[in-house]
């Protein structure tokens, strides 16, 4: 495997003849459960939750078909025109729950808010080599999402490039804060408090809403409304409401899951600071110009109508619509 980049789109590109299988393989012993034969790398741990069975409420393991590795150095090598370097990285699978049972939506708060704590110092940790650009956190669940394994999971990439969507957002709020000086996203939650209309749910410091143009059907956005750029120092903070953020998580996946189960789950957070760069020039108001947050995108059944050229996108269902549905959508208290 290498990574390639495009020259036109400028965006970095997994390829290569090896990628393992995505398909969740049939096996009679869940490979993440606690106490399963097989043997795994683990990186961290949490403690497990008084009261609940488990060694541990949530865990942090090497992928075991990596694609990304922390060997080696990130050096590009140029084919003509083109650029390529190795995959130098880390692929990390996040353990949720001890239990089979309990994926996000089924999960207490309190379990959430110890899954969340995990992905924050994982962040940090990795946002310490300073060869790694960018850590991602993301969760694929259904059929056609790429999904791995049937136990409750998501996933963590360290790569030294920042993924394309990230990189729009950052220069966007970078052209925005050097307008107005304010924070885009800050501006966006102001907006949409006072309109409603796509507010789907507020909980604590967070909200969950529809964005303005959404890209698929029930597209939904999950933030703070205390400014800041970096997940891990917003979630690792004294003043931190996890289980908060946790409760709307579990809340807004059940509302979603009454009309579809497939989803894409992504954590957007700031990138390391310890890799600058000299051609880009958010990094001089990262902190006041990027505002973290989750997305989470539906995968729904084949639309009846579809754009040939999918960098545009096509929802049939309006962002007023979808939110006023999953307003209504039935949830567990």
């Amino acid at each position: 495997m290498e990574l390639r980049k495009d020259p036109l789109t400028r965006s970095w590109v997994l390829t290569g003849d090896d990628l393992p299988e995505t398909a969740p393989r049939a096996a009679t012993e869940c490979r993440l459960c606690p106490g399963s034969g097989e043997r795994l790398q683990q990186v961290s741990s949490r403690a497990a939750l008084p009261g609940l069975a488990g060694p541990w409420s949530a865990r942090a393991i090497v992928h075991p078909s990596a694609v990304y590795h922390i060997e080696g150095t990130p050096e590009r090598r140029g084919e003509g025109l083109y650029d390529r370097m190795p995959t130098v990285g880390a692929h990390e699978v996040l353990v949720e729950n001890p239990r089979h049972d309990r994926p996000l939506w089924k999960a207490d708060d309190a379990e959430i808010e110890q899954f969340l704590l995990l992905a924050a110092q994982r962040i940090q940790d990795l946002k310490g080599d300073a060869r790694f650009r960018y850590i991602s956190v993301f969760k694929n669940y259904g059929v056609g999402s790429g999904q791995e394994f049937e136990h409750p999971n998501s996933e963590l990439a360290a790569t030294t490039f920042i993924p394309r969507r990230v990189l729009y957002e950052l220069r966007a709020g970078f052209d925005y804060f050097r307008q107005k000086e304010r924070c885009v996203f800050c501006d966006i939650l102001s907006q949409e408090v006072k309109s409603g209309q796509r507010i789907i749910e507020a909980r604590g410091d967070y909200l969950a809403m529809c964005p303005y143009a959404t890209r698929v059907p029930y597209e939904t956005w999950i933030l703070p409304r205390t400014h800041d750029a970096a997940f891990e120092h917003a979630a690792l903070s004294p003043s931190a409401k996890l289980r908060d953020l946790g409760g709307l998580i579990r809340r807004t996946l059940q509302r979603l899951r009454s009309l579809t189960e497939p989803f894409h789950l992504v954590l957007h957070t700031s990138p390391n600071h310890l890799h600058q760069s000299v051609s880009l020039g958010y990094w001089k108001t990262l902190d006041q110009d990027y505002h973290w947050h989750i997305e989470i995108l539906p995968i729904l059944a084949a639309k009846a109508k579809s754009y040939t050229f999918k960098e545009v996108y096509y929802s049939p269902v309006s962002p007023e619509s979808a939110a006023k549905r999953l307003r209504e959508a039935p949830i567990e208290i």
